[in-house]
């Protein structure tokens, strides 16, 4: 059975990956990995609306895993509109982080290094939070370099900011093992959120 692991995304993101499936994979039943009710509901609807059935368990680790079988009901309504599954954070406007760097400005690569370490633990204690923090270049060694920004990052996730990090970009500073934070994801991801966002802000 295909696992489609969404944890660590908001809506409308689980959603989308869903749909993504259904249309593009082979009919087939799969299962959908979510880790907030918002995204365990919507995960649901979507998946009735579609014809499909759907049925939740809890994981032992905190998950919920959505068992998806496609084409079992009939009359589902099939219409799709991307803003009947959203579900922001509260109060964030949709503000998004964009961290494209491993340092912040420019004159000396360690003192950039060292003010970005204080950048990203400051983003907590700003409010409000974001809805989403994006690495990509040498931002995805904030995730892989152990320091005060990569524990800063881990604690933001679990309060609920999705961090989504450049695969290619992993890939380019062989650095896909020793990512500890966030989730990998695509240009397409990446520019639809900034596209999608309330405000865009950056180190730079």
């Amino acid at each position: 059975m295909e696992i489609l692991d969404c944890t660590g995304l908001h809506c409308p993101e689980p959603v989308l990956r869903t749909k993504s499936h259904l249309e593009n994979a082979e009919q087939g039943e799969f299962r959908v990995i979510v880790d907030n009710e918002a995204s365990r509901e919507n995960v649901l609807r979507f998946g009735r609306s579609q014809g499909c059935s759907v049925s939740v368990s809890d994981g032992e680790d905190g998950t919920f895993q959505i068992l998806v079988v496609p084409n079992v009901v009939s009359g589902a309504t099939k219409e799709f509109k991307e803003e009947d599954y959203a579900c922001d954070l509260p109060g964030n406007s949709n503000l998004v982080y964009v961290i494209a760097s491993d340092s912040m400005g420019r004159g000396s690569d360690e003192l950039g290094w060292a003010l970005l370490q204080t950048y990203v633990t400051t983003i907590s204690e700003v409010s409000p939070l974001p809805s989403h923090i994006l690495l990509y270049n040498g931002g995805v060694k904030l995730v892989t370099t152990d320091g005060k920004a990569l524990e800063a990052l881990q604690n933001i996730e679990k309060q609920g900011v999705t961090i989504w990090v450049c695969g290619t970009c992993l890939e380019f500073f062989k650095l896909e093992k020793d990512r500890k934070a966030g989730s990998i994801t695509n240009m397409y991801d990446i520019m639809n959120t900034m596209a999608l966002a309330g405000k865009v802000v950056s180190p730079w």
